[in-house]
């Protein structure tokens, strides 16, 4: 079993966690307008991420290449709630459970950070994902009005 390692991601990882995010999406019809996939600061996430509202973390394989990422933002809308954001997997880390470890750990994370409940957007396109929220305790909630990706049509929450 390979070993990884979860850890804050930092400048040189933006290039490569763009591309996982990218590279998903386009697989699942979902490089259009109204999805991260055109978010201008997809480009340089460590300059976003990494303060006390909001974290993202990369996956390392064990000869240190970026397999995954996660993070997590407040979310205004919502009384101490966080956004789950961005859980991506390359295709060779997927199947393997790492979907539901990443959650936990990021759950964590917005626990320590103070927040109450998670909330997340996706796709119907994202089955896979979708499966994943639920089994994890994720509960579907309508719309938002304050959904900035307007593409995104499922919408969860759970309480942490």
């Amino acid at each position: 079993m390979t070993k990884l390692r979860f850890r804050e991601m930092k400048e040189s990882d933006n290039v490569a966690v763009a591309a996982l995010v990218r590279d998903n999406l386009k697989k699942f019809n979902l490089d259009i307008p109204g999805t991260v996939y055109f978010d201008e600061g997809l480009d340089h996430l460590s300059d976003y991420y990494g303060n006390d509202e909001r974290s993202y973390y990369v996956i390392e394989d064990d000869i240190g290449e970026v397999i995954g990422g996660i993070g997590y933002d407040r979310f205004e809308p919502m009384k101490d709630t966080a956004e789950l954001q961005k859980l991506y997997l390359t295709d060779s880390a997927k199947g393997s459970g790492l979907g539901y470890e990443m959650i936990d750990f990021i759950e964590d994370k917005m626990r320590e950070a103070g927040y109450k409940a998670s909330y997340l957007e996706t796709h119907n396109n994202l089955q896979a994902a979708i499966h994943i929220y639920e089994k994890k305790g994720y509960k579907e909630i309508e719309r938002p009005k304050e959904v900035v990706h307007s593409t995104m049509n499922r919408f969860f929450m759970k309480n942490l």
